[in-house]
């Protein structure tokens, strides 16, 4: 699951240079944001499960699916596309979390 959350913040700080103008609008700040509290939520989520409260570990995947799916609307409406691909790779291994803590 770490794997997941750095390649999160390593896609949107790898693609700030070269999408730069994309960055400057709203959305795209809002979508960074939203991957940002996902990267939290995330760490959130492990917390939880080391602690042994399932409940709140599924409760928690579900935000962090939210804040993905939000980060995705957001980068497609500032035209970078490339970060809102690459959020479907996220919550494709949120699914496999869900999966594997039985939150389905």
């Amino acid at each position: 699951m770490r794997r997941t959350i750095i390649s999160a913040g390593l896609a949107v700080s790898l693609l700030a240079p070269f999408a730069a103008p994309a960055y400057a609008i709203p959305a795209c700040i809002e979508g960074r944001r939203k991957v940002e509290e996902a990267s939290a939520l995330r760490y959130q989520a492990r917390q939880e499960a080391r602690l042994g409260r399932h409940d709140r570990v599924c409760d928690t995947l579900d935000e962090i699916g939210d804040r993905y799916h939000d980060a995705q609307g957001a980068f497609e409406d500032c035209g970078a596309d490339i970060a809102s691909i690459d959020l479907r790779s996220e919550l494709r291994n949120l699914r496999i979390a869900k999966h594997v803590n039985r939150c389905d």
